[in-house]
């Protein structure tokens, strides 16, 4: 099997070398924890050291908010972004996006084949509830999207907003079954932690590890554990 590496300090090691290429991965967790950083650090790897190019989708916040959120991490982003490397765009659904799931959520992956990305980010899936009323239009259109960007071949996080309770894993209950992959972060004050909970086809380390957010951005202690009572529900 392909491995895709994250370049994330300390996360390939627990993965054995990175994510399965062209699976989807949802990352989960409360506010804080760190899942955009994540998601914009494994872009960013790909583009700089790999040289592969990567998208990031925003269904909620602008591309000037997120730019500006990461100056403070020593990332070189302008020159990746003039070099076509790594984009930020804000997806717009038209006001029929309820009632034509199929075609709108291929917008989203015909932005991956305009910049032949090999990586991508989707930043949340939470913010579907937007647009659609019914948790099944919402397991559809993420069913949709994922099986477009297996074609591509392109490797995905999808971002999830839950409680930040331990036991959860999504918000509405269907995102981790369709997905690959499930990589959980908490923030217990002032600790952050990351847990694996599932990677298909891959023998993924099964218990929790401490996770350090500075200039330089997330990093893995793959070689110290936490106890899974330690996390508070």
């Amino acid at each position: 099997m392909n491995r895709v590496k994250t370049g994330v300090p300390g996360l390939d090691e627990l993965i054995e070398g990175g994510f399965p290429e062209g699976s989807s991965i949802l990352a989960s967790g409360g506010p804080g924890v760190g899942k955009s950083i994540l998601s914009l650090e494994y872009l960013y790897n790909g583009a700089k050291i790999y040289n592969e190019p990567g998208i990031y989708i925003t269904l909620e916040e602008g591309p000037q908010n997120i730019w500006w959120n990461m100056q403070r991490f020593k990332w070189d982003l302008l020159s990746l972004e003039k070099d076509n490397l790594m984009k930020i765009l804000k997806f717009e659904p038209s006001a029929d996006f309820s009632e034509n799931l199929e075609s709108e959520t291929k917008r989203i992956v015909e932005k991956a084949r305009e910049m032949g990305a090999k990586r991508m980010v989707i930043d949340s899936v939470t913010a579907l509830s937007f647009w659609l009323d019914s948790t099944a239009k919402i397991r559809y259109a993420i069913y949709v999207l994922i099986e477009e960007l297996r074609k591509l071949n392109c490797t995905t996080i999808l971002t999830s907003e839950t409680t930040g309770r331990k036991n959860d894993l999504s918000r509405y209950g269907v995102e981790e079954f369709l997905v690959d992959g499930v990589i959980d972060l908490y923030f217990i004050p002032p600790h952050h932690f990351i847990y694996v909970r599932k990677m298909r086809g891959t023998n993924n380390s099964t218990t929790i590890h401490p996770v350090t957010i500075n200039d330089n951005g997330l990093s893995v202690n793959y070689k110290e554990e936490i106890l899974w009572e330690a996390l508070k529900d």
